[in-house]
């Protein structure tokens, strides 16, 4: 495996019939949902690779004599608006729009031009024809329309479209900025949390995203935990957020590691707006926003590990930056783990369950066995010890389809989709 194929972002677009992965060589692969199958047992249409382009080169920049990356940060598909796709890719850097849209008929019969596209001599032009349309095999292709770049002195983490679909911000670890989507040469600096002097940085912003219907909202997380709800409407800098989000922390349960723990990794808002879901390092989180205080939920992702913090930090696993996820009526969240794991949370049940992502449980019709993991000596027949889980395997980015059972799971240079009876138990 190339470092290149490594997956760093998954994306379904609105409808679900689409779903776009990025990948650290700057690669973005679209899988369309092929039509379902009228005889059985084949009820869903399985994915298949639609289009494949490179969005993102390696770049220098001279000024600080640093190398950008053309690792694929996150991609964000703007609703469809004609017979065309659009999504918006992101490195550290440089933000890019990009059109998607099929030809299957081409032009024939020109009056100026042979069929090569070469001018005829005019003299020869004595009589005036229709060009007519004739079907050719389709074609998908792929052009960069815009390209956003010198916004970001930092790394770009997060790109979110406004629901007014004309705007768009992205964020680096000290600001935020808006961007029309027709403008690429400004971007409007909606937070800049960047102190005078850097000695005195006490937090950084770790994700952003807008409201789902309410074009004035936003919100953004920070590496201390807190969630900012800010309100365009009240000032054009953001730095007044209008509601603040924390959890006091228990001191009984202060260590060393608790600051970077607690650093929010993901914020998602639920399909209704209402809530707001979180994942850090050990936990995912659900807000209620009309409630600051704390959160409504917390669910524990892999306590297991809290006596392990020590060895996962000196191997840096402690930074690892999980995702989460919301299903389409915001009853069930996800979100990945280590060992190839991803966990499912019912929010009406209070049930959860373990999954393992793996090429055994990827065969066709394979049903998903649930996985435990267990800490003391005492452990059942499928029990895997913590000890022996692989650290190297780790769940970080996953999407769950708009409306359906359907899920698509990065483990590192693998996609894996899930899909209809996920587990009946979580549905």
């Amino acid at each position: 495996m190339s470092c290149a194929d490594i997956i760093s972002t998954v994306e379904f677009n609105h409808t679900g019939e689409l779903l776009a992965t990025g990948d650290k060589g700057g690669r973005v692969v679209i899988f369309q949902r092929e039509p379902e199958c009228k005889n059985e047992p084949c009820t869903q249409g399985e994915y298949n690779v639609y289009s494949t382009f490179q969005s993102h080169e390696p770049e220098f920049d001279y000024l600080k004599s640093l190398e950008i990356e053309e690792k694929i940060n996150k991609i964000k598909w703007l609703p469809q608006q004609n017979a065309a796709h659009s999504l918006l890719s992101t490195n550290d850097k440089t933000i890019k729009l990009w059109k998607i849209s099929e030809r299957d008929k081409r032009p024939e019969g020109y009056n100026l031009k042979d069929e090569e596209g070469k001018l005829k001599d005019l003299s020869t032009v004595t009589s005036l024809q229709v060009p007519v349309l004739k079907p050719m095999d389709l074609m998908v292709e792929v052009s960069p329309r815009r390209i956003f770049s010198n916004g970001h002195t930092y790394h770009v983490n997060s790109i979110s479209v406004n629901s007014d679909c004309e705007t768009y911000m992205s964020a680096d670890d000290l600001r935020i900025n808006l961007w029309h989507l027709a403008i690429t040469d400004r971007s409007f600096n909606i937070v800049d949390i960047k102190p005078a002097n850097m000695e005195d940085l006490t937090e950084v912003i770790t994700a952003a995203e807008f409201h789902p219907y309410h074009c004035n909202l936003f919100v953004y997380s920070s590496s201390k935990g807190s969630l900012r709800l800010c309100d365009m409407r009240a000032s054009a800098l953001c730095d007044k957020h209008c509601k603040l989000y924390e959890e006091p922390e228990d001191p009984s349960n202060r260590s060393f590691f608790s600051e970077i723990i607690s650093s929010v990794s993901d914020v998602k808002f639920s399909h209704s707006g209402r809530y707001m879901l979180t994942r850090d390092y050990l936990t995912v989180k659900v807000w209620d926003l009309n409630m600051e205080t704390k959160p409504i939920e917390t669910y524990q992702v892999h306590d297991y590990l809290r006596s392990k913090l020590c060895s996962l930090y000196e191997n840096d696993c402690i930074f690892d930056k999980f995702e989460c996820a919301w299903n389409g009526s915001d009853s069930v969240i996800m979100t990945g783990a280590y060992n190839n794991f991803f966990r499912m949370f019912d929010r009406n049940t209070k049930r959860d369950v373990t999954l393992e992502a793996s090429r055994e449980s990827s065969k066709p019709r394979a049903v998903l066995k649930p996985r435990r993991v267990c800490v003391g000596g005492k452990r059942r027949k499928d029990d895997i010890s913590v000890d022996s889980l692989d650290f190297t395997k780790k769940i970080l980015h996953t999407a769950w389809h708009p409306t359906e059972n359907i899920i698509a799971i990065a483990a590192t240079n693998n996609l894996y989709i899930f899909q209809d009876k996920v587990n009946s138990d979580m549905r």
